[in-house]
């Protein structure tokens, strides 16, 4: 899951590989405004390089490791602070030129500057030092050299990784040189719009939606949503592709119930869009920053687009939970269908099940597969998406993992291989509780966060069982985000 990050309060510099340590404790030697020439050591988890001056670490957004560059200073704490690159002393070999016109202001991506073998090296690195740092673990390789230990094999990445995204959704504003509609990610550490028409990580079709949402909500004088006012009918517009299908769906989001001209919008985004098979309106009357509200409404066509994975169709509503690049889960499922070592009579638990994804994917090896998910709505989701395939031996249930599956098992109900895929924030300790009672053979964990990864496999090792092998899968090219299947058997 693409599923916010934080900087803790110690300093830290990172090897030219990207090992984390702490940083020596100093008081900062530099002032702000100052120029300073400053060699890179490593990336943060979010894309700033690490650099180190005279024993201080600063982080400098844009450079890279290997390099050397002279930056401003624009703020310093006692270990640590932040500057801005001014010039390339030194250039990595690999830094290249980002083919995005806008890369440089607008928030999506983070290493357009950094080639593509770079990333995936950097991300194995990265979930490495996540493990080794905070879970404690040996890592084959790593440390004294040691062979033995969890086996990180290389990145899985992309042949081609451009135009992977099947879903995008982004703000809809105002612009403040001409006062138009203007729709686009948010600039890096900010909430104002970059006005953009073509994203180089997004299907074509969803440009294309909204660069036609942007043209007929001008036409129609629609007024974007004001954060700071709360006034405004437009807050967001989402489009969806169905990359096998190529069924498109439109989502706008509105501050308001009754959405003016909505026979208008329809219309037109029926005569400019021939693709589409669903226009729906979501009604977020809230002063917050998350996207949905509750209320969903279909204004023309079907509730639901359908996509395919791997031959299993899935039907995907506005709000559904359904993994944007097609490719990379197909590659990431079928690795935790390994790991879970089927035969065809083992009984699964799918903790976070979602829309039902891998569950069905587990489902066509595996004797039984129970799902389990905490928003009602997915598992109505999953349920029908069973049902779509002939799948028979799978059942969906509501409510917290941590909850259910005790239920479960004093239902008599025992499973042999437990598969988690957990949002940012990791597992529940709960759950890591009833996972290490229930005793499965097997632990498969898909993460999309290596740190929240290693201090649960820290959890279950403790526990009493042991990582074998992690794969790291790049669902997210051009960005720091990597995802991980994991294999843990119990000792």
């Amino acid at each position: 899951m693409n599923k916010g990050r934080s900087r803790g309060g110690k300093g830290r510099s990172r090897g030219a590989a990207g090992t984390v340590a702490a940083a020596v404790s100093v008081d900062a030697p530099f002032q702000k405004n100052e120029e300073v020439t400053v060699d890179i050591v490593g990336l943060t988890h979010d894309g700033e390089g690490v650099g180190r001056a005279d024993g201080f670490t600063l982080f400098i957004q844009g450079a890279l490791p290997g390099e050397r560059v002279r930056a401003k200073v624009m703020k310093t704490k006692k270990q640590y602070g932040y500057a801005r690159l001014e010039e390339l002393l030194q250039a990595s070999p690999s830094r290249i030129e980002a083919p995005c016109d806008i890369y440089k202001e607008c928030g999506g991506c983070q290493l357009q500057h950094f080639d593509y073998p770079a990333q995936l090296e950097w991300k194995r690195q990265h979930v490495v030092d996540n493990l080794v740092r905070i879970g404690k673990l040996n890592v084959a390789g790593e440390g004294d050299g040691a062979p033995e230990g969890i086996i990180v094999h290389q990145t899985v990445g992309m042949e081609d990784p451009w135009r992977y995204r099947n879903k995008a959704s982004v703000p809809i504003g105002t612009s403040a040189r001409d006062g138009q509609l203007i729709a686009g990610f948010y600039a890096r550490g900010s909430h104002r719009i970059i006005d953009m028409d073509d994203c180089l990580i997004e299907h074509e079709h969803n440009d294309e939606v909204i660069r036609v949402v942007k043209r007929i909500g001008r036409e129609l004088g629609a007024t974007p949503y004001d954060e700071e006012s709360g006034r405004g009918v437009l807050r967001h517009v989402m489009a969806r592709t169905g990359v096998v299908t190529g069924e498109i769906m439109v989502v706008l989001v509105t501050n308001v119930r009754k959405l003016p001209s909505s026979e208008e919008w329809v219309k037109r985004i029926r005569e400019e869009l021939p693709g589409v098979k669903s226009i729906v309106q979501n009604v977020n009357e809230r002063n917050t920053n998350v996207i949905f509200g509750d209320e969903t409404r279909v204004l023309w066509g079907s509730e639901v687009i359908y996509d395919e994975l791997d031959g299993i169709r899935f039907a995907i509503s506005a709000r559904s939970f359904y993994q944007v690049n097609p490719m990379q889960t197909v590659a990431l499922y079928r690795k935790a269908v390994e790991y879970a070592g089927l035969t065809g009579t083992e009984t699964v638990i799918d903790a976070y099940c979602g829309i039902g994804t891998i569950s069905l994917f587990l489902a066509r090896q595996a004797g039984r597969v129970y799902g389990v998910e905490i928003v009602p709505e997915a598992i109505e989701d999953a349920a029908r998406n069973a049902e779509l395939n002939g799948i028979t031996n799978a059942s969906f249930e509501a409510g917290p993992a941590e909850v259910v599956i005790p239920r479960w098992r004093k239902e008599g109900i025992t499973a042999d291989v437990i598969v988690v895929d957990p949002p940012r924030k990791g597992c529940d300790p709960a759950l890591l509780e009833t996972i290490l009672a229930m005793k499965p053979e097997r632990v498969v964990y898909v993460s999309c966060n290596p740190s929240t990864l290693a201090r649960d496999l820290r959890v279950l090792e403790d526990g009493g069982y042991r990582t074998v092998e992690v794969v790291p899968v790049d669902m997210f090219p051009w960005t720091v985000h990597v995802e991980c299947c994991v294999l843990l058997v119990r000792i």
